[in-house]
């Protein structure tokens, strides 16, 4: 993934992206998703948006109130460090 498609992601970004790698997150799905950390809401609570409408998170399905948080495969290039280097 080349810098010119890839998100302006910050530091936060990128270390939610690797808890979600890790198995850590799942989705609290009322109006909105909301990015759960072992448990705990995420304080930014816009985050879950902008991580699935840049296509780097797997967006909850309709109708769960709490889902698995999972990655995309652009998601996964922008943790691949071999990914970011090309």
């Amino acid at each position: 993934m080349s810098s010119a498609t890839a998100p302006l992601l910050t530091g936060r970004d990128v270390a939610l992206l690797r808890a979600v790698a890790a198995g850590r997150c799942r989705f609290s799905v009322l109006c909105e998703p909301v990015l759960l950390v072992d448990g705990v809401p995420c304080a930014d609570f816009t985050v879950a948006g902008r991580l699935i409408d840049a296509g780097l998170l797997v967006a909850p399905g309709h109708g769960d109130l709490l889902a698995p948080a999972g990655l995309t495969d652009r998601g996964r290039a922008v943790l691949d460090p071999v990914a970011r280097a090309s």
